[in-house]
């Protein structure tokens, strides 16, 4: 089918929402974001795991959603800044309190994965948002 005429029923909301912000990484890209515009290989830097193609692609999609704008300067070398749109800001309360959840539960999700012997790769880098506990 045509992306033009592809038509997606969600179904629920919250399907939206993770359609949206879902994924390993987007969620992380986008609480960067409410700190400021950001250019590409800042966001590099700040998701060592993440292949160069991985994180165009997520960029592109949160472009093609609306979430965020991706500025080209006219400059040389050129430069691409990437930073929240209006629509973009309204995720803002919903990736705080994603923040704040991870804050307050990171411990108790360790101990869980630790007694269920469940350490995934997810595990390693839980604290890669700067964020102290």
């Amino acid at each position: 089918m045509d992306n033009k005429t592809d038509i997606i029923n969600f179904g629920c909301p919250v399907t939206v929402t993770v359609d949206v912000i879902g994924g390993k990484w987007k969620g992380v890209i986008l609480y960067h974001l409410t700190e400021g515009p950001k250019r590409f290989n800042e966001l590099r830097r700040l998701f060592p795991r993440i292949t160069q193609r991985m994180l165009t692609l997520q960029l592109r999609e949160l472009e093609s959603d609306g979430v965020i704008h991706r500025e080209i300067y006219k400059e040389i070398p050129p430069r691409v800044e990437y930073s929240l749109t209006e629509f973009g800001e309204s995720l803002r309360p919903l990736i705080v309190l994603m923040r704040d959840w991870g804050v307050t539960h990171e411990k108790t999700v360790l101990t869980n994965r630790e007694t269920n012997n469940v350490m995934t790769r997810n595990s390693e880098s839980i604290s890669s948002c700067g964020v102290e506990a």
